[in-house]
């Protein structure tokens, strides 16, 4: 599994809210989306970054998704490119499941 994790530097600050706001309204497209596991929406505390954490089934699966399209589109959301870092994700915890899971490395 790949996590990646997903940032805009924007400019100007952006309330909780209007984050809450953005983000539910972009929610529904990765809903059932091809290789997602999971997506966190994040913002920084100061309101000046934002974006997700994604887990993803495949690197492959993440860079079908990161194409032009979903670049430009986020880009006219937020007002600035992604930045996006790269993890593989060989463990992981989950504490709702009661389970440790770990990823064959094959």
């Amino acid at each position: 599994m790949i996590t990646t994790i997903v940032q805009f530097h924007m400019a100007t600050p952006i309330s909780l809210e209007e984050a809450t706001r953005r983000f539910e309204s972009s929610a529904p497209k990765y809903q059932n989306l091809p290789g997602l596991i999971r997506k966190y929406y994040i913002r920084s505390e100061d309101g000046r970054s934002a974006g997700g954490v994604y887990l993803w089934e495949s690197r492959q699966a993440a860079e079908a998704v990161y194409g032009g399209e979903w670049r430009a589109r986020v880009a006219q959301l937020y007002g600035a490119e992604p930045v996006i870092a790269w993890f593989d994700t060989p463990v992981i915890v989950d504490n709702q499941s009661g389970g440790t899971i770990t990823v064959d490395a094959a």
